[in-house]
């Protein structure tokens, strides 16, 4: 016998687990169980109508199932979703659990429904004691190094940030390359879906998003080769509302969580102070989008900031704090081609025995922000994915004669690629580096291994650092037990000591279809 039940389902835009079901079925949660739910309904629609009895199967934010059956239950609505979509059924089997660096010279970068409080987590917002885990992806990684978005360590990362958006000389933040972020076919995109939708990298990590509720995707906006466009764009306030609003767009439209900027780097007091007023407008503009379409996310602002005296001291660290929710500290490169000598382009600490091999170090970044206002829970330690090497020297502080080849560029060596055959790892304990050095070559590559990875854990931890943050996702191991991305979180206690707030999902007004409809057909 059809029975009707008629049920009113609360909606905070924001993001969460999804239910679907199918046309005219029932979907409910009940909230004592903190269920997460996502539904597409018409604007003004304020019940659902079930004309059969349907069971509708659910995911909790623990990852375990729960399902509900079509009886009436009334709960408040709070907010309504509009994309005029169906909604639909979810089976069980679909469900998913939860740069320039050192601000010395350029990197090798080319440089909902919200279910808040459930479990005591606030979705944007990491728990208590949880370290960030956050790891840069490049849009042009996926040709040379082919590294492609199903290749992150997703479960092992609570942010990566999607690098990088450009800017036009109207401020407008725009994709550096199409085919990589919105064209680009995977294996598993159909070639007949009908609509507006978006392919490519962005629709991949939309996926991770939905299958690892704990990953954040932040648009990273700049870096080294971008840079030069920032000031004169953050000189005028119509400059840096086209900035903020056209990046939000892109966070709508694309299905990411808040905005990465990388300035590399303010060059006076009037940039330092323009840089200031485009953190606060972006951070009121990202507040007034949540508030219309993720009421109770928090949609997270972080930077790129550089850990060389010169360039950190030519900013407005106090002011810029009150926008930015993450310092990403980019503690490397402090040593390269740029200088007369070897040395380490990571180091924890200066070697006085040795200083030609330390000409800055981590631990006065670190000092230095924190006593410039910085909380340091807000600093995110940045840790290099690759090495620099200097050839024909015959170790640390010492005189060299070029860089060598490079499996990335030209004295560049992605960590997955060392140490080369013949070369020895070995370390410096006063410095707290590693380093490797072959002797028939006399080949001295920088970069971090697995021992500096456990060190520098131990060192944030001992400062009450916020986590740390890779660059890039593409120059990892992929063996566990030698992969710097789950190094540290071996040694910040596992995956449970990640931040765990949740994701965003609903994106009611994304211009694609199916970022708009949550990517329901083709996972």
């Amino acid at each position: 016998m059809l029975t009707t039940a008629a049920i009113l389902v609360p909606f905070l835009l924001g993001g969460l687990g999804v239910v679907r079901a199918a046309p005219k079925q029932l979907v409910q949660l009940t909230p004592e169980e903190g269920v997460e739910i996502v539904c597409n309904a018409a604007a003004e629609a304020r019940t659902v109508t079930v004309t059969q009895t349907q069971t509708v199967v659910v995911a909790r934010p623990n990852g375990t199932a729960a399902s509900l059956s079509s009886s009436s239950v009334v709960v408040p609505v709070q907010q309504q979703q509009s994309t005029g979509s169906s909604v639909r059924q979810q089976s069980s089997s679909s469900l998913r659990t939860s740069a320039s660096a050192a601000g010395v010279v350029g990197s090798p970068s080319s440089t909902a429904a919200a279910a808040a409080g459930v479990g005591g987590t606030t979705p944007g917002n990491g728990t208590a004691g949880g370290f960030r885990n956050a790891l840069y992806f490049t849009n042009w990684g996926i040709y040379g190094a082919n590294f492609q978005p199903q290749d992150l360590p997703a479960d092992k990362v609570t942010h990566v940030l999607y690098s990088f958006a450009d800017i036009a000389s109207d401020g407008e933040v725009i994709s550096s390359d199409s085919y990589s972020d919105l064209e680009k076919r995977y294996p598993t995109d159909s070639w007949n879906d009908q609509g507006n939708n978006a392919y490519g990298c962005v629709k991949q990590l939309y996926l991770l998003k939905k299958k690892h509720r704990q990953l954040k995707v932040l648009l990273s906006i700049g870096g080294w080769t971008y840079s030069p466009k920032f000031a004169p764009v953050a000189a005028t306030a119509a400059g840096r509302r086209k900035f903020c609003s056209s990046a939000v767009k892109l966070v709508q439209d694309w299905g990411f969580d808040g905005l990465d900027i990388d300035w590399e780097y303010p060059a006076s007091a009037t940039e330092a102070a323009d840089f200031v007023a485009l953190l606060k407008t972006c951070r009121e503009t990202l507040d007034e989008y949540a508030a219309k379409h993720a009421t109770g996310y928090h949609m997270p602002i972080t930077i790129a900031c550089p850990a060389g005296p010169t360039h950190y001291n030519q900013l407005d660290i106090p002011n810029m704090n009150k926008y930015i929710d993450a310092w990403h500290l980019m503690a490397y490169d402090y040593a390269g081609s740029w200088d007369a000598t070897s040395g380490h382009q990571s180091n924890i600490f200066l070697n006085t025995a040795n200083p030609a091999a330390t000409k800055f170090s981590t631990e006065k970044a670190v000092n230095d922000y924190v006593a410039k206002g910085v909380p340091p829970n807000k600093i995110v330690l940045g840790l290099p994915l690759y090495g620099r090497s200097f050839e024909a020297t015959s170790g640390p502080g010492k005189p060299y004669s070029g860089i060598g080849e490079g499996s990335a560029q030209a004295g560049i060596w992605l960590y997955k690629d060392l140490p080369r055959v013949g070369a020895k790892e070995l370390w410096d304990e006063q410095a707290m580096a590693s380093y490797s050095f072959d002797e028939q070559r006399q080949e001295l590559i920088s970069y971090d291994t697995v021992r500096s990875a456990v060190e520098k854990v131990k060192y944030l931890k001992n400062k009450g650092l916020g986590g740390t943050v890779f660059w890039e996702a593409a120059g990892d191991k992929k063996e566990e037990e030698k992969s710097l991305v789950k190094t540290v979180v071996r040694e910040f206690g596992g995956d449970g000591r990640l931040e765990r707030g949740l994701n965003l999902l609903s994106y009611p007004v994304s211009e694609y279809d199916n970022i708009r409809a949550a990517i329901f057909d083709d996972e």
